[in-house]
């Protein structure tokens, strides 16, 4: 690594075995990777500079955009509000289709340094509601984001991630404290989906969501739905039941599309699919279930699941219609959850 800006001590490690040896355990992710000096972690951002676990990746922004809050997809969170959205390098999970694998599937090279107050400063200049850590897996960049997190709750903007959920319990309870106010989640598959795949496992996912919910962080939770890996009833039914059992009834589920990318050729996902996903959603008694990445379909809005009135029509991820009031459907009076449904400039 080139710029030394891009260089900072890591929070959450400790020491190992003969202090001699130098080596260091990194506390960030569950993998915990036990890391020699001057090695890396599984996900080449964490680095051992002489018995220091120091981050690679501080301030690098390899992608960014100011995108509607609907993309992440986060619908039941300040609908229609823009979100400042960034991405630095690598990923923690081994996921072959990943949609962002120029970036995810990167080590940490180049990029451009954003100190959390430019950022800031950017969101705000682009007339952004809040920020979203994104792209690939946000949880890598823990020491920008804290920072970064304390300025925007100063300036009044919201923060978010998109994550696959596999932060430790004391991150994860760091990034809460910090000002992380709402999480979309990626439950890939079953145990079996997870471990041959990602090369995770699940449970801690799982765990995460429980802990994030107790937190006070707003949950949705998605699944990228791909054909042959987890789009067979068994394992779809197993998830929609978890999120209920765990998480509520009213926690949104979104099922989407898969295309085909540069390291997994599997045809898409059929509109059929996700329409059967959603079905079983429904089934469950899950309250708000969407078809994602199918621009378009009527699984894109939100409906009050008493009268079915269409509180939230969205058209290709911006919203295009609002009907919540107060919180509530207004023909019904049923309360819909969320957090700044009603919100305003």
């Amino acid at each position: 690594m080139d710029c030394e800006e891009f260089i900072h001590p890591v929070l959450h490690q400790e020491r190992v075995d003969n202090p001699q040896k130098r080596h260091v355990r990194c506390l960030t992710c569950e993998r915990r990777c036990v890391i020699a000096p001057g090695e890396t972690g599984w996900c080449g951002t964490h680095q051992n500079r002489d018995g220091v676990l120091v981050t690679l990746t501080y301030g690098m922004v390899t992608s960014l955009s100011a995108n509607r809050i609907e993309k992440k997809p986060l619908y039941h969170f300040y609908p229609g509000s823009r979100a400042l959205t960034t991405g630095s390098s690598s990923c923690n999970f081994a996921c072959p289709w990943c949609q962002n694998w120029h970036i995810s599937k990167a080590l940490p090279r180049g990029g451009t340094f954003y100190s959390p107050s430019s950022f800031v400063a950017e969101a705000i200049n682009r007339d952004c509601q809040g920020t979203s850590i994104s792209f690939n897996e946000p949880t890598l960049s823990l020491e920008w984001v804290c920072e970064v997190f304390r300025l925007t709750r100063q300036a009044g903007l919201y923060n978010t991630f998109v994550t696959n959920g596999y932060m430790t319990l004391n991150v994860l309870e760091r990034l809460a404290h910090a000002g992380l106010d709402a999480m979309n989640v990626d439950v890939k598959g079953d145990v079996n989906v997870v471990q041959t795949h990602c090369e995770a496992d699940v449970e801690v996912v799982w765990r995460n969501l429980v802990a994030a919910r107790d937190l006070g962080i707003w949950l949705e939770v998605t699944t990228l739905v791909i054909p042959s890996i987890n789009d067979n009833s068994e394992i779809l039914v197993s998830i929609a039941e978890r999120i209920k059992r765990t998480l509520g009834a009213d926690t949104p589920w979104h099922v989407t599309r898969y295309h085909p990318t540069e390291h997994f050729h599997i045809p898409p996902t059929p509109l059929a699919t996700l329409e059967h996903a959603r079905s079983i959603g429904r089934e469950v008694g899950l309250k708000y279930v969407y078809v994602g990445n199918a621009p378009g379909h009527y699984a894109e809005n939100t409906y009050c699941p008493s009268c079915k009135k269409m509180l939230i029509q969205r058209w290709e991820i911006p919203t295009t219609g609002n009907q919540i009031r107060k919180g509530r459907c207004p023909e019904c009076g049923t309360e819909i959850p969320g957090c700044g449904l009603n919100w305003q400039k």
